[in-house]
């Protein structure tokens, strides 16, 4: 039970840590899938009041005793910043980066409903493997985005770390790739998704920690930091549900 705190806390602080950002920041860089709400009437209240949300909402899946009004919350956040991401796929249904922009959003809400499923006795087992199985879905995603868009993958790892670029780039999406097809047929998928909150957590510490270091005035850096390690944490609370 102490790991699952620990995951839910690396969930919820995350999700603070990026409520803060875009409260500071309101460009594209920062609010990513919120600036499909700001061209909505009302758009920057609605933002804004989402943002508070996922501040709380965070804030609250830490506190054993309000986890799952928190986690209903989130739910609501990340349901909501999935749904706006669908008619972009519509608009440009060959543009990879609808669908990998969408995906992201919905890894974060399967996160959500494993820490509700979690806190919920009487969730059957069929919300938990749709949170699971909705989180290796998000894996392939994240899987082709990495084939796609390998030359920005690669100029992602850094130098110092032998024995190349490419070598780590090419690993981390076979992990990936790995990762999601165990997710999704359910097999050692709790090791799986732990690995692969691991993997996520050394690429936020090795990579976006020296660029936030390098260039702190680039609202962009922040703001991926911030997201990097909300996937992670969402694949970790899942990882406490798989069997």
């Amino acid at each position: 039970m102490r790991t699952a705190l620990y995951a839910r806390i690396l969930f919820g602080a995350s999700a603070v840590l990026f409520g803060v950002i875009a409260l500071m920041w309101h460009d594209a860089d920062t609010w990513q899938s919120l600036h499909r709400i700001l061209r909505l009437p009302l758009g920057t209240i609605v933002g804004t009041g989402l943002m508070i949300a996922l501040i709380v909402g965070g804030i609250g899946i830490a506190l054993p005793r309000v986890v799952r009004p928190a986690s209903i919350v989130l739910v609501v956040v990340y349901a909501l910043f999935s749904l706006v991401c669908i008619p972009g796929i519509f608009a440009a249904p060959k543009v990879f980066a609808q669908y990998d922009g969408f995906f992201e959003q919905f890894a974060l809400l399967c996160g959500a409903l494993a820490v509700y499923a979690a806190a919920n006795a009487g969730s059957g087992p069929a919300l938990r493997r749709a949170a699971r199985f909705g989180l290796g879905l998000s894996l392939v995603s994240f899987t082709l985005a990495q084939v796609i868009y390998l030359k920005v993958t690669v100029e992602l790892v850094p130098t110092w770390i032998p024995p190349s670029q490419t070598f780590w780039a090419i690993l981390t999406t076979v992990a990936f790739a790995l990762a999601a097809i165990a997710t999704l047929i359910n097999l050692r998928a709790r090791l799986a998704l732990r690995l692969t909150t691991l993997m996520l957590t050394l690429f936020g510490l090795l990579v976006w920690v020296p660029l936030l270091i390098a260039h702190p005035e680039a609202h962009g850096n922040w703001s991926e930091f911030a997201l990097n390690f909300l996937i992670a944490g969402a694949a970790w609370v899942v990882a406490e549900l798989a069997t």
